[in-house]
């Protein structure tokens, strides 16, 4: 097959990663991968083998820099005539369904990566975007959730549920692993000390990632221990950031949280922390944050989005989110646990070897594609 992956970037995030893992998985196996992105810039690094993946990038500078890079995008579809279009997140696969050529026999995908937006927390453009995905979503072919969560609520949507899979992302458990040197000399480039307790939290600066529930949460669990410290890997727009770390320093954190802002080794960072966490207060389907840390073996609090309680399961704690009480006693539980259990870390690695692996989410999505692609 040929495929042709549409997505923002290749920025450092899940999905993007997600990306690579893929096309670098079905390029392996025989097929013809390129990606399309709006943007260009800080990408994901790749691995040598990734790197062979074809990239296009079709020069948006902006916003409202529309007209020339969706001709370019058109252009690409005909040129290249893929067999596949598979377009991630809404704005791509809105696009990718108005603007697929008639005359062109690609079979259309739309990924689903995330599960009860609030729209209303965001412009109206973007809250235009997820109405009008639900309204086109029977343009596509086939319909790729990353959770059982994503799934339900695209049905809730509008989504047409036979035309959906569930096909739960790989973890790409060689380069996600222990590694406690690098967990060493990251805290250092922190400034932490390696006696600190570390509660970490990778995610960008957004609404959705409820960095706030997360602050309130530090400034108990820090009442009582003050000798924890507290890391936000990740960044955003500059407003949400300053307004963040001024909640920070309101609450007496000032010197307990590291701003990390976009990092690129995140398993380092996984391996400085003591407990990840994943503070979501909406929009999560599989949190990628979660897997990635379990196989570094960094045990998890997640609230309960997404598929993060099925990821989880027993060896870690979810907890309602919105909820920094419920959150900090989740912290305090498993920090108890990890003291108590020193097979708890080597558990959670294994649990991501066994249900997460990269080569079972290569199995089902190349037999997905395959069989539209055969009924075409």
């Amino acid at each position: 097959m040929k495929v042709l992956f549409f997505i923002r970037s290749l920025e450092v995030g899940g999905s993007q990663r997600q990306l690579a893992l893929l096309s670098e998985g079905l390029a392996r196996r025989g097929h013809d991968v390129l990606a399309a992105v709006f943007y260009s810039g800080e990408e994901i690094e790749l691995t040598p083998s990734q790197s062979a993946m074809r990239v296009v990038a079709l020069g948006k500078s902006g916003r409202w820099n529309v007209v020339g890079p969706l001709s370019r995008l058109r252009r690409l579809m005909l040129a290249e005539r893929p067999d596949v279009i598979y377009a991630l997140l809404p704005m791509q696969t809105v696009l990718a369904a108005l603007l697929r050529p008639r005359r062109l026999a690609a079979r259309l995908v739309f990924g689903i990566r995330g599960s009860e937006v609030e729209a209303d927390r965001y412009d109206a453009l973007i809250a235009l975007t997820y109405r009008l995905e639900a309204r086109l979503a029977r343009r596509a072919d086939l319909i790729i959730a990353n959770a059982d969560a994503g799934r339900a609520d695209a049905i809730n949507r509008g989504f047409p549920s036979d035309r959906i899979a569930v096909i739960a992302n790989g973890i790409d458990t060689a380069v996600m692993r222990p590694n406690a040197d690098s967990g060493r000399q990251q805290r250092r480039g922190w400034g932490i000390t390696d006696d600190a307790f570390v509660i970490g939290c990778v995610a960008r600066l957004d609404p959705m990632k409820d960095h706030a529930n997360f602050l309130a949460a530090a400034a108990r669990f820090t009442a009582e221990d003050p000798t924890a410290r507290f890391v936000c890997a990740g960044d955003g727009p500059p407003a949400y950031r300053a307004e963040l770390v001024a909640r920070g320093q309101s609450l007496g954190l000032a010197d307990r949280v590291v701003w990390a802002g976009k990092i690129t080794d995140v398993a380092a960072a996984y391996n400085a922390f003591d407990i990840a966490t994943l503070p979501s207060a909406f929009g999560e389907g599989f949190p990628n944050v979660i897997g990635e840390a379990m196989a570094c073996g960094t045990p998890v609090v997640a609230t309960d989005v997404g598929d993060a309680r099925a990821i989880v399961d027993e060896l870690g704690e979810v907890v309602p989110p919105k909820r920094a009480d419920l959150l900090c006693a989740g912290w305090q539980r498993l920090r108890q646990r990890v003291a108590q259990d020193a097979s708890l870390h080597e558990a959670v690695r294994q649990a991501i070897i066994a249900n997460y692996s990269v080569e079972a989410m290569l199995d089902r999505t190349e037999n997905a594609l395959s069989r539209i692609v055969v009924g075409s």
